[in-house]
């Protein structure tokens, strides 16, 4: 059977979904001892970056599902997966989805006490944890038992795992959270169906070039890696996973494992803007691939400047300079990109564009009132898609406020060109409304400062109101050179009015400063992404002190 072939059963087999994709692809009996899944750590007595074929990895899913079973895990049982490795999450999310339980994949990264609180209200019926966390929550109230250490799972007897559950299309299957970046993170609950929709789409496509091979710099308890790992498994990718996502990291496992694609979030490939990437071996990698919150320009065209693709000419097809970047707009509730957009060396259409819907989406740009918005008009995105999940966990007054005429709320404001492209511009939580009707958008602002200044790496707008007045900080992180200047006798004065300048009229209109900072003065939650609500307490904070 060829890969195309497997892939056209599986997304032709109505039963297969995200919660049985291993055993479905066992029981076809293709591919079983070819390399497939490659960790960062040792699995079991498998050594770290040597990869695992089908049939290993199947060993050690049903060894872990042997001991959870011992444990009395069945299905429905929610049961939370807090660990440092992206290993531990993989191996327990498919032994526990054997089960029929429902994997709560917990973000290392989130403090202890807030993981406590977030496992009380999820109800858990356990919790699996590596002795770091299983030590951290201890000294919380989780309201739920810690489970024996995560590692020992791997001692269970394959022989002794229970045949694997019947899942239907509306089954739970996971629980991932939200970034966590407002506050308490939710707990997004997903369907076997819902997880595997999109897969089903691409698996009836060519497998695009740089697919074959990928490297996730995604953190493994989000969806977007559940989503991978599937993929993975659907189309017979080599897929290596990550335990950390910082540039550094991500450009030491390219030139060790030599991916043909990279994907990860946007606050990785900012990461990796920090670092002289012409330095570095990228030349294996033929696309990078962003999920989560759109890509800024400056950062895109940083990455497909490395690189190599393969391409057709007169003279036949020949290996070319510079790689392709796919770009789009997705959240854990979306469950999927709901939008894509190629870019590469000569591409030009920027400005936070997102591209146009996947053929799977229908969605809307709508106003205050819910009703449909036209071109060029910035409303909140309402989209529905078979991706969609099924909602929040124990939270069923947030789940029926972001619904409207069955489609979702994403809290992303947005809007459409005339032919059909979408342009995202902010958070819904981050703009601020001002004078005469018009509006801040730190996003793309924040765009607008990046592609402006080479001198300046990332960039953070944050808006607060003061009574009736906003006033805005823009806070910069510069390249070393900028920053040796900015320590002597560097063009403060020069810089911030260059900024000021990038900037619409009625946003520079409430520029109190240009600050340059550094990493550790912004606040970031534990997927990366900038805790702007923290960040506009504290300059409140400032600003009534003043």
């Amino acid at each position: 059977m060829t890969i195309r072939s497997l892939r056209t059963r599986l997304a032709d087999d109505p039963d297969v979904g995200a919660g049985n994709v291993l055993t479905a692809r066992i029981a076809l009996g293709q591919g079983l001892d070819k390399p497939l899944l490659t960790f960062d750590t040792p699995v079991d007595h498998h050594p770290a970056w040597q990869p695992l074929t089908l049939r290993q990895l199947d060993r050690a899913v049903r060894a872990r599902a042997a001991a959870l079973h011992g444990l009395g895990i069945t299905r429905r049982d929610p049961v939370v997966v807090h660990a440092g490795d992206a290993a531990e999450h993989v191996l327990a999310f498919l032994a526990l989805t054997r089960l029929g339980a429902v994997p709560a994949l917990l973000n290392p990264n989130l403090d202890a006490e807030r993981a406590a609180r977030y496992i009380a209200r999820i109800g858990a019926a356990g919790v699996l944890a590596d002795p770091a966390r299983l030590a951290a929550l201890a000294e919380h109230d989780p309201g739920a038992p810690l489970l024996p250490e995560i590692s020992t799972l791997g001692a269970g007897d394959p022989a002794a795992a229970p045949e694997p559950y019947r899942h239907w299309s509306d089954d739970p299957v996971a629980i991932t959270h939200s970034s966590g970046t407002t506050g308490m993170p939710k707990a997004v609950v997903h369907s076997h169906a819902s997880l595997y929709a999109a897969i089903r789409h691409r698996l009836r496509l060519p497998r695009p070039q740089g697919q074959e091979r990928m490297l996730s710099a995604l953190p493994a308890p989000h969806a977007a890696t559940l989503i991978a790992l599937n993929l993975a498994l659907s189309s017979h990718t080599e897929l290596a996973l990550l335990s950390g996502q910082s540039g550094a990291g991500v450009l030491d496992a390219v030139e060790q494992w030599h991916p043909t694609g990279v994907i990860g979030f946007a606050a990785t490939w900012a990461d990796l803007a920090h670092h002289d990437l012409a330095a570095r071996d990228l030349a294996s990698v033929a696309l990078w691939w962003n999920t989560g919150d759109c890509a800024h320009e400056v950062h895109i065209r940083r990455l497909i400047a490395t690189g190599s693709r393969e391409t057709v000419t007169r003279a036949g097809r020949t290996r070319v300079p510079g790689s392709l970047f796919v770009d789009g707009l997705g959240s854990t509730e979306m469950g999927h990109s709901h939008f894509f957009i190629t870019h590469g060396p000569g591409t030009e259409r920027y400005g936070r564009c997102v591209g146009r819907p996947h053929a799977f989406v229908d969605c809307e740009v709508v106003g205050p009132d819910g009703e449909p918005l036209g071109p060029g008009e910035v409303g909140e995105l309402a989209t529905a898609s078979p991706t969609l999940a099924l909602g929040y966990w124990n939270d069923s007054a947030t789940t029926f406020r972001t619904r409207l005429r069955g489609r979702f709320l994403t809290g992303d404001l947005m809007y459409r060109d005339e032919e059909g492209y979408y342009y995202h511009v902010d958070r819904a939580v981050d703009s601020v409304e001002l004078a005469e009707g018009k509006r801040l958008f730190t996003a793309m602002s924040e765009e607008r400062v990046l592609a402006a200044r080479s001198d300046v790496l990332d960039c953070t707008v944050v808006a607060v109101r003061d009574g009736e007045q906003v006033v805005t900080d823009v806070l910069l992180l510069l390249t070393e050179g900028a920053e040796a200047a900015e320590r002597g006798d560097g063009p403060d004065a020069e810089r911030a009015k260059a900024v000021v300048a990038a900037l619409d009229e009625a946003t520079a209109a409430t520029v109190r400063r240009v600050l340059v900072v550094t990493g550790d003065d912004i606040p970031l939650g534990p997927t990366g992404k900038v805790r702007k609500v923290l960040l506009r307490q504290r300059h409140l904070a400032a600003v009534s002190t003043r």
